[in-house]
């Protein structure tokens, strides 16, 4: 009799224990799945990138003028990636950025243009910049929307016709700028950071207060999520998905901006292969490729630990291929670690 009531409190308390269990799995599990879990990995990803430059290229890693290197490459990636995870969140794919990049920046620093900034201001360049960028994605979202051509296609298209376009203004030369007013506030600095690394960081903010913060933000994930429903629910989707893609058209004018400033050239050849660079710290950063799900946040920190890995690589002398396969495998690991929580997700 005594034995037979050890055995139901032993069960008993097994039962308990598993109770109690089941829940804390499941919480650790909605960590993982959360906003916070995905930018707690991306932050311990992005440490663990710096002790191991510290490790491999000591001291010429850990000082202050290479962290202001790295945020300086990363500004400009880091604008294009803003534009691109609005356009990723609300279900589409922009493979012209970096072409509208090139465009905006030859089209910035024609002589006619830098003539009359120099007769009137400098300002004239970057709106000429902001206004091709825009005009770009004009094309692009409309293409999509009311073209009905699939993303992938259209800014293929744009692509192509975006650098030829580039190639003919400047007539393959690389375009100098003279204008000394457009150099000297652009690439000067503030409180010792580089007013590029400001730019970034004001576009992300805003970025993050319009996806996060806004009607035109919470639209944009109903776009991506289903666009029917979208629909159904009274959202205007053609507009949207053309202002989509005009604002990640005006993040490349701002690029252009900047990249005109970093290097005081205008150049058909700017730009290469930023569509992959963008399109991978987006989705490094947790946004899904499938779209409806979107984040600023995580774009940042995907920014960060691509350009901080192409420094360790170029301070420890790797060639340019073997960043390209790092890149690729990382891409990968991403990916699948997306569809395992997205997965996960669907059969709880």
């Amino acid at each position: 009799m005594s034995e037979d009531i050890t055995t139901e409190e032993s069960g008993t308390t097994a039962s308990r224990q598993d109770t109690v269990s089941q829940p804390a799995a499941r919480r650790s599990t909605d960590l993982l799945r959360s906003g916070a879990g995905r930018n707690l990995g991306l932050v311990v990803a992005l440490v663990l990138l710096c002790i191991v430059g510290v490790v491999t290229a000591g001291d010429t890693f850990a000082t202050g003028a290479n962290v202001l290197t790295i945020l300086r490459l990363a500004a400009v990636i880091g604008v294009v990636s803003v534009g691109m995870t609005f356009v990723i969140t609300g279900g589409g794919i922009d493979l012209s950025v970096g072409a509208m990049v090139a465009l905006a920046s030859v089209w910035a620093t024609t002589l006619a243009t830098q003539q009359l900034a120099a007769d009137y201001h400098w300002i004239l360049m970057v709106t000429t910049a902001l206004a091709v960028g825009a005009a770009c994605g004009l094309v692009n979202g409309l293409l999509v929307a009311y073209g009905k051509i699939v993303p992938f296609i259209a800014t293929l298209a744009m692509l192509a016709a975006a650098r030829g376009l580039a190639e003919i203004i400047s007539d393959r030369k690389t375009q100098i700028i003279t204008v000394d007013s457009f150099v000297d506030f652009f690439g000067g600095s503030l409180i010792g950071v580089p007013v590029l690394v400001w730019i970034f960081l004001l576009v992300a903010a805003a970025g993050w207060v319009v996806l996060n913060r806004t009607t035109f933000g919470r639209r944009t994930f109903a776009v991506g999520g289903n666009a029917e429903a979208a629909r159904l629910a009274g959202i205007k989707v053609q507009r949207h998905t053309v202002a989509l893609y005009v604002l990640a058209g005006l993040c490349c004018g701002i690029a252009a901006v900047m990249l005109m400033a970093r290097t005081t050239t205008g150049s058909s050849t700017h730009g290469q292969l930023y569509e992959l660079d963008a399109i991978a710290a987006v989705v490094i950063g947790g946004t899904l490729l499938s779209g409806g799900r979107g984040t600023i946040v995580g774009t940042v920190f995907g920014v960060l630990i691509f350009t901080t890995l192409n420094n360790v690589f170029t301070l420890n002398n790797l060639s340019i291929s073997a960043q390209s396969v790092a890149k690729g495998a990382i891409i990968v690991i991403a990916v699948l670690l997306q569809q395992r929580l997205a997965r996960r997700s669907t059969g709880s």
